[in-house]
C-alpha cells in the first residue's frame, strides 16, 4: 500500500525560547507485516513505513526506524527544545518506495 493519505501533524504555533514542546504525528497506513496469509493461503507481502524523520530548518533532529510490530496508522510523539523560529519537515518512507512529507512552522518569541 502506498502512502496516499495526508499526514496529521500537531506542533505549537508559538513557543518561548528554551521551552520544550511536544510534537505529535499520525499517518494512515495499513502496515502489513508480511506474516499474514490471504484467503488463498499466500503470504501477503510486507509493506510498512520503515522510516520516519523530522528536521528543523533543514537539520535532522529525530529519526525512527519502524519494524513490522508497529501498528497500522502509526502515531509518533516526541519533544523538541525551541530555540529559534523556523520550519519543521516530517518525512515518512515505506517499503514500496512511497514517501509522504508534511511541514509546520514554529515562531519563538
Amino acid at each position: 500500500m502506498a502512502i496516499t493519505s495526508k499526514p496529521r501533524v500537531r506542533v505549537p504555533a508559538q513557543a518561548k525560547a528554551g521551552e520544550i514542546i511536544e510534537i505529535k504525528t499520525l499517518i494512515s497506513h495499513e502496515m502489513e507485516s508480511g506474516q499474514r496469509k490471504d484467503s488463498a493461503g499466500k503470504t501477503v507481502p510486507r509493506d510498512i513505513i520503515s522510516t520516519f524523520e523530522a528536521a528543523f530548518n533543514g537539520k535532522p533532529f529525530f529519526k525512527a526506524d519502524w519494524f513490522p510490530a508497529i501498528s497500522a496508522n502509526p502515531f509518533q510523539s516526541f519533544f523538541f527544545k525551541a530555540t529559534e523560529s523556523g520550519e519543521f519537515t516530517f518525512s515518512w518512507k515505506d517499503d514500496g518506495g512511497s514517501e509522504q512529507k508534511a511541514t509546520a512552522k514554529l515562531t519563538v518569541g
